[in-house]
């Protein structure tokens, strides 16, 4: 089977995943952008475990939170999921298409990305408190994804931003810094946190194109909804992470700064009995990461 052939066939299998879940569940819920709450499935000694990714049961002083928190129903039409790029493809014609996110979510809207993406961008540096996260771009595979981040850091809409969630391999089984929601406090109080967004939102792309084990960093929406990208993502900080079903758009890599977050994953996190999702989207890390700026060559 060729790559493209693969890509086509996971996109299928992804959109089946969302349609059953919205008829198991009734309306699809959704993160206000995108924290989600996952459902991975682990197997050790023959049992098998179901984990919530982005929310996860609370267990402990030290450390809860997968990927992002808050949902809301998506809009009653899901467009279909943009074609990844292949080294075939002639990027040169990529537009991308944005929308206004309709979920209700809070939102700091800064206007929309434009149609057509910069091919050329290689790199994300994240400045945080701590020093910086350098991210090598997955720019041919996720062109809208990364276009996305240059137009948002062009309007300094991550600047002193504050990274809410982590999820560890003791709390959920899983193991990622979650970051993006313009208005979380990440105290392990604000019950909120998590659902914050950029007000626009736009479709998945190269899902399964990166697994993703620790360093990866991929973009957070809730697990029964398709196409409802916006401004938070997540970086993997443990190979447990590379459970995921690939519901989520992979766009990078980290190339410098794991050291950083390694320290942040260790230091444990912040139980917040007051998380409205009741999945632990709003925990927060006990080591404080706070994004100063992003800038995107």
């Amino acid at each position: 089977m060729s790559g493209e052939d693969r890509q086509s066939e996971l996109a299928r299998e992804h959109r089946e995943r969302q349609l059953q879940r919205g008829r198991q569940t009734g309306k699809p819920r959704r993160n206000s952008l995108i924290g989600a709450g996952v459902a991975v499935v682990v197997v050790a000694g023959g049992l098998t475990a179901a984990v919530a990714l982005l929310g996860g049961e609370n267990k402990g002083e030290a450390g809860d939170k997968p990927l992002a928190a808050g949902s809301s129903a998506p809009p009653s039409e899901i467009p279909s999921l943009h074609p990844t790029p292949t080294a075939s493809a002639n990027l040169g014609k990529v537009t991308c298409s944005y929308r206004k996110d309709t979920s209700g979510s809070p939102a700091k809207y800064v206007g929309m990305p434009p149609a057509k993406p910069n091919l050329k961008l290689k790199t994300m540096t994240i400045t945080t408190n701590h020093g910086d996260v350098v991210i090598d771009l997955a720019t041919a595979q996720a062109p809208c994804a990364v276009n996305s981040f240059a137009f948002l850091a062009g309007k300094n809409f991550f600047d002193n931003t504050k990274c809410h969630r982590l999820a560890t391999p003791e709390n959920s089984g899983l193991g990622l810094l979650q970051c993006g929601d313009p208005q979380a406090k990440a105290d392990g109080k604000n019950p909120t946190d998590g659902q914050g967004s950029s007000g626009y939102v736009f479709n998945d792309e190269n899902l399964g194109g990166l697994p993703y084990t620790k360093g990866t960093v991929a973009l957070a929406q809730a697990p029964e909804a398709a196409n409802q990208n916006g401004s938070q993502f997540w970086i993997s900080l443990s190979d447990e992470t590379a459970q995921l079903q690939p519901d989520y758009t992979p766009f990078g890599t980290v190339s410098k700064g794991m050291d950083i977050l390694d320290k942040v994953f260790t230091g444990g996190w912040i139980t917040n009995p007051e998380d409205i999702t009741g999945d632990g989207g709003s925990n927060a890390p006990k080591i404080p990461v706070i994004i100063k700026d992003v800038l995107l060559s």
